[in-house]
């Protein structure tokens, strides 16, 4: 069955979301940023000089949500334009993306939001020439005072000094070099590229830069959530993203265990750079590994569970040439599980039917875990035998929790047009058939089951568009430019 929803079923599914579910997000819970400022990474030299990041109609519609959507005045040419139009041309100009402009107008005076901004705002727009120590009315910086000239000579810095001396030379006119470690008030950096180097230059604080990075995440950085599979467009490599972190997946093998590779979304090398790297990925599920002092072990998820003897090892039926040698570096990155003995004859677990009744449960470590639905089986478990229940086998076992869907399946309930995406444990509502889209998802990735198995994943934060706004911390901060003219 294919269903494909459009933008006013989303609208109408939302809908009952908000009247039958519990609320989606507690006006107490707040959603840590994945992707926390890291000082040596402010954003990519892609990012920032990309031409194709916004349209001018796109430029002349996220302006409309303050004072410049219907701000008009002189430019350098003595042509009357709008705001979007001048901050249009010098982007095309100098190579820098309109994107990038917004945000420093942003921090620096708050004039993307700003309903009523005072003239002071409009005349130092960008801080440009202006040190923190300096007076406006110094004559020698009056050729800089105004909208126009304010965005057009920042920007004319930025590229021609900043960019071309690092280019040229290695380093920008206040000696900040990539790689080299630089003190931003009193804190170490390493500026690991051009568009880091340049951020600094023009702004050398950290609390500054801290506002540019949240800004930008804001507005114009996705953040994908746990359980996404993502594939660099630009080397192939492929990443599992779990807790704000991104994991490469280093083997096909370790891949094919452990995902569905339909799940795998393509995006550029920029998307990825923000993550923190977490451990690889590197071996199958269910691998039998062996460290350097001979302690053998089965690898269950990101967890190592050591037979508790050899004799053990050999009366569950593993072979030796089955046995991986593993460093024990490649091994310190996972914890170590519960022991296996003798007495558990299944130490992956295994699927098992309650003859009289149908119902499949998965028994594991002296327990059995409901499985609700066909989907939950055949999604966490393809192509597993299912045994009979020998009699009285499960009556002995304690229940436990029922099994849920893994991260990172897109599912709905047949007959309700709402999508979900499964993520740390829970249905995350997707608000729009646009943000759909917006995330790379595709429509046959959607995989069906009934409301019951569905709403055993308790309700979590949805996913938009990330086109909406949200106040950036302290975003009204003191004018900051340049070091020297």
């Amino acid at each position: 069955m294919t269903h494909t929803p459009k933008t006013f079923i989303w609208l109408v599914a939302c809908l009952l979301i908000v009247l039958t579910g519990s609320p989606i997000l507690p006006t107490n819970t707040s959603i840590p940023n994945a992707l926390a400022a890291n000082t040596n990474f402010l954003v990519s030299d892609a990012e920032m000089t990309d031409l194709t990041d916004m349209t001018l109609s796109e430029l002349e519609s996220f302006l409309m949500r303050g004072f410049l959507g219907t701000y008009r005045t002189t430019d350098l040419d003595g042509v009357e334009r709008s705001a979007a139009e001048i901050i249009w041309r010098t982007s095309r100009e100098f190579a820098i993306s309109p994107r990038f402009i917004v945000v420093l107008l942003q921090r620096e005076q708050s004039l993307i939001t700003s309903k009523n901004p005072t003239q002071k705002q409009l005349d130092w727009a960008l801080g440009y020439a202006v040190c923190d120590d300096c007076s406006m009315d110094d004559p020698r910086i009056q050729k800089f005072k105004g909208f126009p000239n304010q965005v057009y000579y920042a920007t004319k810095r930025i590229r021609e000094s900043y960019l071309t001396d690092l280019a040229l030379t290695g380093q920008t006119i206040s000696g900040i070099k990539l790689g080299v470690p630089v003190f931003i008030d009193g804190t170490e950096v390493i500026p690991a590229n051009a568009a880091t180097a340049a951020l600094y230059t023009y702004t050398p604080h950290l609390h500054g830069n801290q506002n540019f990075v949240a800004i930008w995440q804001r507005w114009f950085t996705r953040t994908y959530p746990t359980g996404a599979l993502l594939q660099n467009s630009e080397d192939g490599g492929v990443w599992y993203i779990q807790f704000g972190k991104k994991r490469p997946i280093t083997s096909k093998t370790a891949l094919y265990s452990r995902f569905n590779p339909d799940n795998i979304i393509q995006v550029s090398a920029t998307t990825l750079e923000p993550y923190d790297r977490g451990t690889p990925i590197s071996f199958p599920n269910y691998s039998l590994l062996q460290n350097e002092s001979g302690t053998t072990y089965l690898l269950v998820d990101d967890a190592l569970r050591p037979f508790d003897s050899l004799a053990t090892y050999k009366s569950l039926g593993f072979a030796p040439d089955e046995l991986v040698l593993v460093p024990n570096k490649e091994l310190s990155m996972y914890e170590i599980g519960l022991p296996i003995t003798a007495s558990n004859p299944s130490p992956q677990g295994r699927l098992v039917q309650d003859t009289t009744t149908g119902g499949v449960y998965f028994v594991h470590d002296g327990q059995k875990a409901p499985i609700v639905s066909r989907l939950i089986m055949t999604t966490r478990f393809p192509d597993w035998p299912i045994y009979p229940a020998k009699e009285g086998e499960l009556i002995a076992l304690p229940t436990a929790v029922p099994l849920t869907l893994p991260d990172g399946v897109l599912v709905g309930a047949i007959g309700n047009p709402a999508i979900f995406l499964i993520s740390e444990g829970t249905r995350r509502p997707i608000m729009s058939e646009a943000a759909f889209l917006s995330y790379g998802f595709k429509w046959t990735q959607i995989v069906w089951t009934d409301t019951r198995a569905l709403e055993r994943h308790p309700l979590g934060a949805p996913l938009d568009e990330r086109t909406g706004f949200e106040t950036p911390i302290d975003s009204n901060i003191s004018v900051a430019s340049t070091p020297s003219l």
